[in-house]
């Protein structure tokens, strides 16, 4: 389970390591996460992050954290 911590940290933590640091968690690709997914995701927050993120994408509902860029200031 997550809470709102977790889902604003989505769009502050960037990625540590890897292909796609420097990434916001939440802006890495589904395919990345899913392959972390088959193989372990990393212990602790980035890996906590990590999996909603990916939950999130499958799902959709990457508009509920962050509105489309035609709807930002």
């Amino acid at each position: 389970m997550f809470n709102k911590q977790h889902l604003v940290k989505l769009i502050e933590v960037k990625m540590p390591f890897g292909k796609y640091k420097g990434r916001f968690i939440l802006d890495l690709p589904e395919e990345y996460l899913l392959w972390f997914a088959r193989k372990e995701f990393p212990e602790g927050e980035l890996g906590v992050l990590m999996q909603i993120a990916l939950e999130i994408k499958v799902e959709g509902l990457e508009h509920l954290i962050r509105p489309p860029a035609s709807e930002t200031p």
